[in-house]
């Protein structure tokens, strides 16, 4: 696909750009680099790899989970401004 001045104007509508003459031209020109790059990709022959997946061959990397019951309710309370039981007390924040 050729890239054109006729199909800039198209993408700066689309994209709400307002570019400069010269900002047309430095434009025109990367995106022809861009849509070049692309088009020398699309000639490698890729019919007999396999695609990645990821990179690693590991399959899990990250330690197990413990689950822990730590018991920390009375040291929260201990160190509350205000406590009433098992709850702590807060100011109101909301009125009716």
């Amino acid at each position: 696909m050729r890239l054109n001045k006729k199909i800039l104007d198209n993408l700066e509508k689309l994209a709400r750009l307002d570019l400069s003459l010269e900002e047309k031209e430095g434009m025109l020109k990367d995106l022809s680099k861009i849509l070049d790059f692309v088009d020398k990709l699309n000639e490698i022959d890729t019919n007999n790899i396999e695609p990645l997946i990821h990179p690693h061959t590991i399959s899990n990397i990250y330690r197990d989970d413990i689950s822990l019951n730590v018991d920390i309710k009375n040291e929260i309370l201990e160190n509350a401004p205000s406590k009433n039981s098992d709850y702590l007390k807060v100011p109101k924040i909301v009125s009716r």
